[in-house]
């Protein structure tokens, strides 16, 4: 494997991403837990990572890098936070593209300090080059540099301290092979179901100090599209509804008001989603239609159709993709009101 060599020049241009030290939980700041005994779900992830840092923690070493892989807002992010607190390590954050040259990394891995976690957030988006860096950081802790220009350039090899590094990924079939390789682990995060939701709301409206009720918390959880990011957020919405209405305590019924008043549906459908389906069953009369198709019908970006969107109607028995597009389900069509369409006959 051939190594990057940097320009040592622009490494000391690189503006270094933030360090985040420690993970502040004060009011809405953040709703993330700060160890794996809070960390609610993804059972199978968690016992196979209280092994890994546990092992590591017995032989006082870093922890092998680690990839994180699922759809958005599952808590990818939480668990690095959660890594680095459980090894009593420095944390630093950036994203794939925001390191768009060598340079940015280099400047990031020569600035870490020994057994801190280095999180990249959609680790797929990293160029080749910058992957070409990462390399021989992961396998060999060190980091190959070019010092000068022209006929007098010369390289040279810099020791890095031991860190462990945690990706992050939405799309694992878009990370490299090489790279993918090179991680000792790789977690898969899978949807959440309505009862681990549940507890989140319940943590989340404690934290927040809102008062609810099971019923009115198990309301929400049913509308999360198996997400906690969305229960949060959800649950602020309601929390404001029933603030401006008087309502010192959230019950289901406040709860399902304030769900309506914001265009949230019993399966958990925005108006975005309803307009997938109701373009699918109405106006293209349940043919078959292509993404890109789709997506101008929709005034939404193809991408974000298919990682934002489709993933919860596919699982929900919405919609279904076929070789020659996508076509919503006779359910879609119960649940639209609209009389059941397959190849444009009723």
């Amino acid at each position: 494997m051939s190594r990057q060599e940097i320009d040592l020049t622009q490494i000391e241009r690189t503006v270094t991403p933030t360090a985040v030290n420690e993970v502040e939980r004060t009011g809405e700041a953040s709703l993330r837990p700060l160890t794996l005994g809070e960390f609610v779900g993804q059972r199978d992830l968690v016992g196979h990572l209280e092994i890994v840092l546990g092992s590591a923690r017995a032989r006082k070493q870093t922890v092998d890098h680690l990839l994180f892989a699922g759809p958005p807002g599952l808590g990818k992010t939480s668990l690095a936070s959660i890594v680095a607190t459980e090894m009593n390590a420095g944390l630093r954050v950036t994203s794939g593209p925001v390191l768009s040259r060598p340079g940015d990394l280099a400047a990031l891995l020569t600035d870490l300090q020994d057994g801190d976690v280095l999180f990249i957030d959609e680790i797929h988006r990293l160029s080749r080059s910058v992957e070409e860096v990462l390399y021989p950081a992961m396998e060999d802790r060190c980091l190959d540099v070019m010092i000068g220009r022209g006929p007098s350039a010369r390289a040279i090899r810099l020791d890095l301290p031991s860190f462990t590094l945690v990706g992050a990924t939405t799309r694992t079939g878009l990370v490299a092979a090489p790279l993918r390789d090179r991680f000792g682990f790789v977690g898969q995060l899978d949807l959440y179901e309505a009862d681990e939701l549940e507890t989140i709301i319940a943590r989340s409206a404690k934290l927040l100090e809102v008062p609810i009720d099971a019923q009115a918390a198990a309301a929400i959880a049913r509308r999360s599209r198996g997400t906690p990011r969305i229960a949060n957020r959800l649950l602020r919405r309601v929390r404001d509804y029933a603030s401006v209405s008087g309502h010192p305590t959230i019950s289901e019924a406040v709860a399902l008001a304030a769900l309506g008043v914001f265009g949230i549906d019993e399966y958990g459908l925005d108006k975005v989603d309803r307009r997938i389906l109701q373009l699918l069953c109405d106006q293209f009369a349940g043919q078959p239609v292509g993404l890109s198709s789709l997506a101008h019908a929709i005034g939404e970006e193809p991408a974000t159709i298919e990682d934002a969107y489709e993933p919860f109607l596919l699982r929900e028995g919405l919609l279904i993709r076929t070789p020659r597009g996508r076509i919503a389900t006779e359910k879609a069509f119960k649940h639209l009101g609209i009389p059941y369409r397959s190849g444009g006959l009723v």
